[in-house]
């Protein structure tokens, strides 16, 4: 049991068991939550906060912070809308250009972390401030998306059972989730990212190029961010420079809820997906019960929050007694080991899903 329960699968056993428990309160107490129809509108309102908890995760994993993936996301909106409505862009070519710019954008915000030696929350926030101001550049009033391709694109949708809709923006998320779990605990660039969480200077002394992953690390953050606002712009069909202020911090919560340890080293996107659908789950509670306000979230994810840092801490303090006792670290939570690395050098919020 001490090998399955450890300091490292903690805090995602304790994930599911608030999830679980949250889960089946709603259900008893409204048994239609249960419906195939609620859960595909809960995964389709909240797809764009789990692709960015996506790029979140691998960035605290690596040990840093991201405060621009909201802005990057209202950036990428309304430059959306002003390439296809204003330039006449098909869609897909608009939406290449503002992936790649969102890549390169992530990867300055990389380089100046590591080159300049700066603290990830001074960069990413002045990043924030930078993408925000541009997007206000580009228009400070929503611009509607009028485009054939775009309004069946977001009218896509896969019918479930009790009519129910799996919509096009709710698998792209279930893909992301699915690519982003590869990406972290099945490649060497996983298992670099860990161990640059776990510790840089280790990581260097081991042949990790810790400047090439931590560039890659943010450029795959901003690259989730550009595309979660590529699927909000499907499911407003708008752009708005203003859109996901806020953003990031419930893009944190649900990485931390979902047990990753904000010292990095520790954590992966099934609990970052469990995260969101906490948030999720707790919104739709709210909307169904009608008498409390939607402002009731934010207490109660700040709650659950508040509680995942104290299981954080505890484990960390743990971790320090079970290592000065001599029984060695627990094994890493990838299944590559980080030695395997060549010598050679990741206010909007969780959404209630439509009764509708």
């Amino acid at each position: 049991m001490g090998r399955i329960v450890n300091t490292r699968t903690l805090p995602l056993l304790a994930t599911v068991v608030v999830f679980v428990l949250i889960y089946a309160v709603c259900a008893v107490q409204y048994p239609a939550m249960l419906g195939l129809r609620v859960m595909g509108n809960l995964l389709t309102d909240n797809a764009f906060l789990g692709i960015l908890a996506v790029g979140m995760t691998v960035v605290v994993v690596a040990g840093g912070i991201d405060l621009s993936v909201g802005a990057v996301m209202g950036l990428t909106t309304v430059a959306l809308a002003r390439l296809i409505e204003g330039a006449g862009l098909p869609p897909a070519l608009a939406f290449a250009l503002v992936l790649a710019l969102g890549g390169l954008f992530g990867a300055g915000v990389g380089a100046a972390v590591h080159y300049l030696k700066a603290p990830a929350f001074i960069v990413t926030l002045t990043a924030m401030f930078l993408a925000r101001g541009c997007a206000l550049l580009i228009s400070t009033d929503s611009i509607p998306i009028h485009n054939a391709a775009y309004d069946i694109l977001a009218g896509a949708a896969l019918a479930l059972p009790g009519g129910g809709r799996l919509t096009l923006v709710a698998g792209i998320m279930l893909l992301t989730f699915l690519a982003g779990g590869i990406l972290l605990h099945g490649t060497r660039f996983g298992a670099q990212v860990f161990a640059l969480g776990g510790n840089g200077h280790f990581a260097q002394l081991m042949g990790i190029n810790t400047g090439r992953t931590t560039i890659l690390v943010h450029a795959f953050c901003s690259l989730m961010a550009a595309l979660a606002g590529i699927v909000f712009s499907l499911y407003t069909r708008s752009g708005y420079a203003l859109t996901g202020t806020g953003v990031e911090l419930d893009a944190i919560a649900a990485v931390v809820i979902g047990g990753t340890l904000l010292t990095g080293g520790v954590g992966g996107v099934a609990g970052s997906f469990i995260g969101v659908l906490i948030q999720g789950l707790i919104l739709t509670w709210i909307t169904f019960d009608g008498t409390l306000s939607s402002w009731w979230t934010k207490i109660a994810i700040g709650a659950l929050l508040f509680l995942f840092i104290a299981v954080q801490r505890l484990i960390l303090v743990a971790s320090a007694r079970y290592g000065r006792s001599g029984a060695g670290p627990a094994a890493p939570n990838t299944p590559n080991q980080a030695t395997s690395a060549p010598a050679s050098r990741p206010s909007s919020g969780a959404a209630a899903p439509s009764a509708s």
